[in-house]
């Protein structure tokens, strides 16, 4: 089927095998999990598969270039490597009993290791016991010792295959902690359900890494309401000179273009993020426990609230910066009418001059036509001089004569010009 490869899209392959990352291995409780996640800077992904081929170098095992998600063996432990656009995550798997759930240095030295140059900054950090099926769970005794009781969260997932508790606090050694329990799970469910909650919480971190930012810049959006409300009050009662008006709603437009910038982004990634949590809350099937609360009420208590507040600060700067356009519109209509207005009564006042231009030309014309022909008739007496007799009669015959000349020359000299 040599023509079935010759055919292929040249991005099939690579299809395929996107469908088969962002997976766990398959284990079995009992089991040990460790998962840090950090947040990429500005060298972003390539910084993260540059780590990444690092650390398969120094396990002596083959990673292609440019990896997003790859599963390699550490002694007797595996890690899972995965590459977000804003995010990568290290993941440790540990088979076997454990005494304490969440003791500290199971994972060690080779977790210190890796993790000591990694990329980013941590943004969530979470310990996971899994304990097996038919194991009893801790008394409330216990638990008072692993979580703190009045943030427990405890409830059944999975349709009631497993059960989970945590308190999503961050402890002493600085990770948060999940106690899993099988009660039914099959092959990939184990797995399966440990991806599904790093999965909720991990998106559920990067959602709300927007809620700051809205919170720090909403007293710039109101100062800047504020400031847009009195400009369109001055513009409708014109309190002030109109180019002023106009200089600050540029700056104002300006600042509200820079907070757009600032903020889309970030905005529309706590949207995303969030869908997603909430998809994966609703695939973990949860079961309510009397008198806990649910993953489903820790999340969607802190989650919505706070994905609204994004929402309700993206609003406002979208809705601030349509009005911030309709001001600056209505500003200039204003002064354009206004240009107008001067322009029209400029042209009047140009015809007006040109009228009295054109009336003293004729005055000067006139003026200009008898005294050439005043001293036309005065030349004509010279040279009529010795006929004493008739030097009169010459002069006063020559008058209509030569002023009717001297109009004639006068009015197609004009016509000339205006030609």
């Amino acid at each position: 089927m040599d023509g079935l490869s010759l055919h292929s899209h040249p991005l099939r392959a690579a299809l395929a095998e996107e469908m088969h990352v962002r997976r766990l291995p398959r284990f079995t409780a009992p089991c040990r999990l460790m998962q840090v996640v950090t947040v990429l800077g500005e060298a972003g992904a390539a910084s993260a598969g540059a780590h990444f081929e690092a650390i398969a170098a120094r396990l002596g095992v083959p990673l292609p270039a440019a990896t997003k998600y790859a599963v390699v063996d550490v002694g007797a432990m595996k890690l899972v490597l995965e590459r977000h656009t804003e995010f990568a995550s290290y993941t440790f798997v540990r088979e076997g009993p454990f005494d304490q759930p969440f003791a500290s240095g199971v994972f060690d030295p080779a977790a210190s290791k890796i993790l000591a140059d990694m990329p980013g900054v941590v943004i969530r950090a979470t310990q996971i016991a899994f304990y097996p099926c038919g194991t009893d769970p801790p008394d409330e005794a216990a638990l008072d010792t692993l979580f703190v009781p009045e943030a427990l969260i405890l409830c059944d997932v999975s349709d009631g295959k497993a059960r989970v508790l945590s308190d999503f606090r961050l402890h002493a050694d600085g990770f948060g902690r999940l106690l899993l329990l099988d009660q039914g799970l099959l092959r990939d469910e184990p797995a399966q359900l440990v991806l599904r909650l790093q999965e909720l919480g991990n998106y559920r971190n990067m959602a709300l890494l927007g809620l700051p930012l809205a919170q720090r810049l909403t007293p710039d959006v109101s100062r800047l309401e504020a400031r847009l409300a009195s400009l369109t009050a001055s513009v409708s009662e014109r309190v002030s000179q109109d180019d002023s008006l106009l200089d600050e709603l540029t700056y104002l437009s300006a600042e509200l273009a820079r907070l757009l910038a600032e903020t889309r982004y970030r905005m529309s990634a706590t949207r995303a993020y969030a869908q997603l949590s909430l998809d994966r809350l609703e695939t973990l099937g949860i079961g309510r426990i009397p008198g806990y609360q649910t993953l489903a009420d820790f999340t969607e208590r802190r989650l919505t609230p706070a994905v609204r507040t994004c929402d309700s600060f993206s609003a406002r700067l979208a809705d601030l910066s349509q009005r911030a356009a309709w001001t600056s519109e209505l500003l200039r209509t204003r002064i354009d009418i206004a240009l107008a207005k001067q322009n029209r009564d400029l042209l009047e006042s140009m015809n007006t001059r040109t009228q009295l231009q054109f009336r003293l030309q004729q005055t000067v014309e006139g003026l200009s036509v008898v005294a050439i022909s005043y001293y036309a008739v005065a030349l004509i007496g010279y040279l009529a001089a010795p006929a004493h007799a008739w030097k009169e009669w010459v002069m006063v015959a020559a008058v209509p004569l030569v002023f009717g000349g001297a109009w004639l020359f006068a009015r197609r000299f004009r016509r000339g010009l205006s030609e």
